[in-house]
């Protein structure tokens, strides 16, 4: 009876992502409607379409269960991190420069900016083929958790799971381009949302409240101090922030992420966009982590089996729960990878092979859009469905290193190139060579401590064992040394046309002459003084002009 419940509930669900599907295919008449709507998504469709792609089973099942089980309580810090660094600062910082130097570049992926911020086509074709390399193995890790859940739902084989969540997404996507994505985003955040609230809750009543669940945790030995796991900070703090770090900055520099303000329809909708995509997350994250944070009053040994620890968490609760459950985590998985896919296809097109046949019409730009799209999913779903019958390890590190080589290459560059007329094209080409060149690094060092290889005293060494003992801590440090790699040698390379550098910066006048002022380096000319009226251009200055391109939206 359970069975039929589950399955009736998942069959409703996928009925209504088709038929959403179906209601928005008029929006993808154009290679614009279809990858970016074009460009007229309001708030809360963005805010949700953000926060859906942001959370994924990856982070109810995976990273819940393994940060929850190694930092306890703390873990819920990681959210809170995603709300207010990975949400809210994100938003604030990058929201309004992405849409605007986007409209007016005409670019719809992020390899595209680059290649045309710095007048490279060689850049944008780099970019590409990153992305490219790096998504597949990041979308192939979305399916990760949900065979543990659905074989203790229906007791059906993990690749007939991964097959049918595949081909749902495959089909409303395929159907209603972006538009579609971010209604049944908007109607997948608020199962996650109501989902994490009622799961949270009827764990922690199903051990005593969260009293006597504190109180139970309590008891449980760290190994070096008792008590940790319900301490502020936990067993790790190195640990704790590391994870915080890159998965909080690090989504500044995902490509499926800052797509997301590409396509949002004005400067108001940002500002309504960046309050609700912070509370979501600091919902769904942050419930999510202080869930996982639980994972020890089940007793035994779950440190080689962490997927296994949320679903045994809610093996005992209500079927009308366990039901809820199914659909969160499916929804969370099918909205990530649907603007994994939409992200990916597109940069392939556009950037890629577009770049290569300039005179593409705009029907053979739809047909490979689409065609990579179901590609994509075909090709993720069978390297989880291989990962999992075989248990390759390269896969397995693969993803592991995907998020960090993605935001180790981009981040940076992207973050100086929105705010700094100095950043040049030669610091762009640094990052990204050190941040794919380290993670790779990387990945051959975890390859080689599997089979046993590495000497005993590399891995005691410092450097071993504060960066290339975690892909956590290689995506991180990665990060933060792209901050310093830009700026440096920016400053001894050319920077792009001075002409076309105050064209693009012109809306944004006031801020621009005072980060001139602090740098000096660079331009001869001094800035005027700048009143500051709230972050708004001053119309006394010679730099307060809009481009009128940019109002007709607001």
């Amino acid at each position: 009876m359970e069975v039929v419940l589950y399955i009736v509930i998942l069959v409703l669900f996928f009925a209504l992502m088709i038929f959403i599907g179906v209601k928005n295919s008029r929006s993808t008449k154009s290679v614009q409607g279809f990858v970016l709507g074009s460009r007229s998504v309001g708030p809360w469709l963005s805010a949700f379409a953000y926060g859906t792609s942001y959370f994924s089973a990856v982070i109810f099942i995976g990273y819940a269960g393994q940060f929850g089980w190694k930092f306890g309580i703390a873990a819920t810090w990681i959210g809170i991190g995603n709300a207010l660094i990975g949400s809210l600062l994100a938003w604030a910082v990058l929201g309004k420069r992405t849409r605007v130097m986007t409209q007016q570049l005409d670019s719809a992926t992020m390899p595209d900016f680059f290649g045309k911020r710095f007048a490279d086509s060689k850049l944008k074709i780099a970019a590409s083929v990153i992305v490219f390399i790096f998504l597949i193995p990041y979308t192939a890790s979305l399916y990760k958790g949900l065979g543990s859940l659905f074989e203790m739902a229906f007791n059906i084989p993990y690749w007939v799971c991964i097959l049918i969540m595949a081909v749902i997404t495959g089909v409303y996507v395929l159907i209603g381009g972006y538009m579609a994505t971010a209604w049944n985003d908007f109607i997948q955040g608020i199962v996650m949302l109501v989902g994490i609230i009622v799961v949270v809750a009827a764990v922690l009543l199903g051990y005593g409240g969260l009293s006597q669940a504190l109180a139970d945790l309590s008891q449980i030995d760290s190994g070096s101090l008792n008590g940790a796991y319900v301490s502020f900070f936990g067993p790790d703090l190195y640990g704790l922030l590391m994870v915080i770090i890159l998965t909080s900055l690090g989504t500044w520099g995902l490509p499926q992420m800052v797509q997301k303000y590409y396509a949002i329809k004005n400067e108001g909708s940002i500002k309504k966009g960046m309050i609700i995509s912070t509370l979501f997350a600091l919902i769904v994250a942050g419930g999510c982590y202080f869930l996982g944070g639980f994972g020890r009053l089940l007793g035994g040994d779950y440190s080689g089996n962490y997927d296994a620890i949320i679903p045994a968490l809610i093996s005992d609760l209500n079927p009308i729960i366990i039901a809820l459950v199914l659909v969160l985590v499916v929804a969370a998985s099918m909205s990530t990878l649907a603007s994994l896919v939409m992200s990916s296809s597109s940069t392939l097109t556009l950037d890629l092979i577009k770049g290569v046949r300039k005179d593409m019409g705009h029907k053979s730009q739809m047909f490979l859009i689409r065609f990579f799209i179901a590609l994509f999913i075909v090709v993720s779903a069978v390297i989880a469905i291989v990962y999992e019958e075989f248990g390759l390890s390269f896969i397995a590190e693969m993803m592991g290193v995907s998020w960090g080589a993605l935001a180790g290459a981009f981040l940076a560059p992207y973050l100086y190139s929105l705010y700094w007329k100095k950043t040049s094209k030669a610091g762009c080409w640094a990052c990204f060579v050190f941040g794919v060149g380290m993670s790779l690094a990387a990945l051959v060092i975890s390859l080689m401590r599997s089979s046993g290889v590495l000497s005993d005293s590399f891995m005691q060494s410092f450097l071993y064992k504060y960066f290339f003992s975690s892909s956590v801590y290689v995506g991180t440090w990665t990060m933060l040394i792209g901050f310093l790699i830009v700026p440096v040698v920016s400053l001894f390379t050319r920077a792009p046309d001075r002409e076309m550098l105050d064209k693009l910066f012109r809306p944004f006048g006031q801020m621009n002459q005072a980060l001139e002022g602090v740098e000096n380096l660079y331009f001869t000319k001094q800035p005027k003084p700048v009143r500051f009226t709230g972050g708004e251009a001053d119309p006394s200055t010679d730099e307060a002009e809009t481009p009128a391109s940019d109002e007709r939206t607001e």
